[in-house]
């Protein structure tokens, strides 16, 4: 009986594996940083985001609404939150966390 031959293909770089934090994909998405800013800078921004008075007050709303508790839910309340901001908020929370960065 013959063995079936085994295919050995090359291994695939996955998309995903290259893609960046989902946390540099929203800020880059609301404007609050640029595609270049490295990973580590971006999510010390993110942090400071997150740390917004504004951006709190918003994600407790999105928060109770859907009673998220896990970690990945905090980025989805985050972003969902920004989703939520007018361009003059998102332009005002771009200065606050410019001047915090200073």
């Amino acid at each position: 009986m013959k063995h079936p031959k085994q295919h050995k293909r090359a291994p695939q770089t996955h998309p995903s594996a290259l893609a960046v934090p989902s946390y540099h994909r929203i800020l880059v998405k609301h404007g609050l940083i640029e595609k270049t800013l490295s990973i580590p800078d971006a999510y010390e921004v993110f942090l400071k985001v997150g740390a917004d008075p504004e951006v709190q007050k918003l994600r407790r709303k999105v928060v109770r609404g859907n009673q998220m508790k896990h970690v990945p839910a905090l980025y989805l309340a985050t972003a969902m939150a920004l989703q939520g901001m007018t361009k003059q908020e998102l332009e005002a929370l771009k200065l606050r966390i410019e001047e915090k960065r200073v």
